[in-house]
């Protein structure tokens, strides 16, 4: 007999096994030794009270054996000699789309302008210790995209996009742990990322699909507005049935390739803002109203909104026990974001703050046209890096001066390794930007008792929150609005926002993809 209960427990008794299946037998009325196992299906914490709660939904399985049925692929199909589609880029969005045209008996040719996982981690040490950025393998460009080396956060509100049990359910099949599937705000790790998005490539290299490193698209090739192949930096040209382009919130070469070939493209609303730097500790005071965390809970996140003026000014991407990484993708810029390893065990927390732009808020908008956001997101990036003295030391100030506009007189070690430099972040910002910041954060304060403090550390900027060019698209066919046979995916093209929204939107883009070679 199986039994599903729901309960609410503390996390001391959670992380105590007697004690938990003595709770789970009372609240299932049963006796305890009846119990052969237990479950758990859905897992949160309720921190909104001084006594926190973990709230549980479990299966309790009753005189009957409990026998773990892995998690299994699909029965994917050998592919080698079937029609091809090239697969322009190796993140999420694209890798999930790759496994789907495989599901769906297509061959994926995936074309990446970075390297593999282990080769990347090289690129990365040399940006993040001799501030030399490799402009195709780097945070952003490389294999398993942005993701593999920002933290793994897979919580999304998009569960209407598509099935995020299946994604979790693939994850895990490739080596996720499977409390993803469990837990309310799931999340894999920077450390475990690496496996995982290696153990995918193999997949879809053993179905007879294609993975190719170090190959730039420089070229779309198009006969009567139709897809044709593309060409690589090398001067290849690679043909195939269709092209599905994920290249990710960062590639402004394809933005800049799609513009000049005259494909359509617009720009579109994104945030811009900073990354604030706490100590753990004090954010689960803040969060646990505690002195002390304790054992049994995991290091407290942070997600606040509010709003300034009417506009929207907020929390994004924290990373509990995390560090603030250099993002750059180009020479003469600096660009922050976080991450944390999966035990999420460092000891300061950092989040994005930023701010929602309008398209009218700038005559850098109005001057580019499509190509807009990006032309300010960069010019926002360059200044940074001039007042950061030409490296990847990034501007930062003291979080209460920042709100008073006092330029700080040191500013404390931080997790960003490149190195930080007291500046005063007007200088980085429009004015509009710094005046909604400062007064979020006071909002902030009175939200979070504690949080506006000088030893919080703000750096500048956070300027990558999302792509700034949307690549508009047919709703149903998900194909470009006037080139047949393209594929707009993912996080780049505007419709994802995030690990799994974008392997939900690579997944649908390659059921369309198929549906139409079918077709045809």
């Amino acid at each position: 007999m199986q039994k599903e209960i729901n309960l609410q427990v503390s996390p001391e008794v959670v992380g105590n096994e007697e004690a938990f299946k003595k709770v789970v037998a009372q609240k299932a009325n049963l006796p305890v030794q009846d119990i052969r196992h237990i479950e758990v299906l859905k897992r949160s914490i309720d921190a909104r009270q001084r006594a926190i709660k973990v709230n549980i939904r479990a299966k309790v399985f009753v005189g009957e054996v409990f026998a773990e049925i892995p998690a299994a692929l699909p029965d994917y199909p050998d592919v080698s000699y079937a029609p091809e589609v090239i697969v322009v880029g190796a993140g999420p969005a694209g890798l999930f789309a790759a496994l789907r045209l495989i599901e769906k008996g297509l061959k994926p040719i995936v074309l990446e302008r970075g390297k593999n996982v282990r080769d990347r981690r090289r690129d990365l040490a040399l940006l993040t210790r001799q501030h030399i950025v490799n402009q195709d393998s780097n945070y952003c460009f490389g294999e398993g995209g942005a993701g593999t080396y920002s933290d793994g956060k897979l919580y999304t509100r998009s569960k209407k996009r598509g099935d995020v049990q299946r994604i979790l359910h693939l994850l895990v099949a490739h080596g996720a742990s499977k409390d993803i599937m469990v837990d309310a705000h799931p999340h894999i790790g920077t450390n475990k990322l690496p496996g995982i998005v290696t153990a995918i490539r193999e997949t879809i290299i053993r179905q007879g699909g294609a993975v190719r490193f170090d190959t730039r698209v420089v070229d779309i090739l198009l006969k009567s507005n139709s897809i044709t192949g593309v060409k690589t930096q090398h001067g290849e040209v690679i043909e195939a049935s269709a092209l599905i382009l994920a290249t990710g919130h960062s590639a402004r070469d394809i933005f800049e390739l799609l513009h000049r070939k005259g494909i359509q493209i617009e720009a579109k609303p994104f945030a811009l803002g900073v990354r604030v730097e706490h100590t753990q500790e004090l954010i689960d005071q803040i969060q646990y109203k505690c002195t002390s965390r304790g054992a049994y809970l995991p290091p407290a996140p942070y997600s606040v909104v509010k709003q300034v003026q009417g506009r929207g000014v907020y929390s994004f991407c924290m990373c509990p026990g995390g560090i603030i990484a250099p993002c750059a993708t180009a020479p003469g810029e600096v660009v922050t974001n976080g991450w944390s390893p999966s035990k999420r065990d460092q000891p300061t927390s950092n989040s994005g703050i930023v701010v929602e732009l309008r398209l009218e808020d700038s005559e850098a908008f109005r001057q580019f046209g499509p190509l807009a956001g990006m032309a300010f997101q960069k010019s926002i990036e360059q200044k940074a890096w001039a007042l950061a003295g030409h490296t990847q030391k990034v501007p930062a100030q003291r979080l209460v001066d920042f709100t008073t506009g006092r330029l700080s007189a040191d500013i404390p070690l931080t997790s960003y390794i490149p190195g930080t430099t007291s500046v005063d972040l007007r200088e980085v910002f429009p004015e509009f930007v710094t005046r909604i910041l400062r007064e979020g954060f006071k909002l902030f304060g009175k939200a979070m008792p504690g949080y506006l403090t000088n030893e919080a550390v703000v750096h500048a900027p956070e300027s990558r929150t999302s792509s700034p060019v949307r690549i508009p698209r047919h709703p149903d066919t998900l194909e470009h609005i006037t080139i047949q046979r393209l594929y707009p995916c993912g996080e780049g093209a505007g419709y994802a926002g995030g690990i799994v929204s974008a392997a939900i939107d690579g997944e649908k883009c390659a059921e369309q993809c198929a549906l139409s070679i079918r077709l045809r």
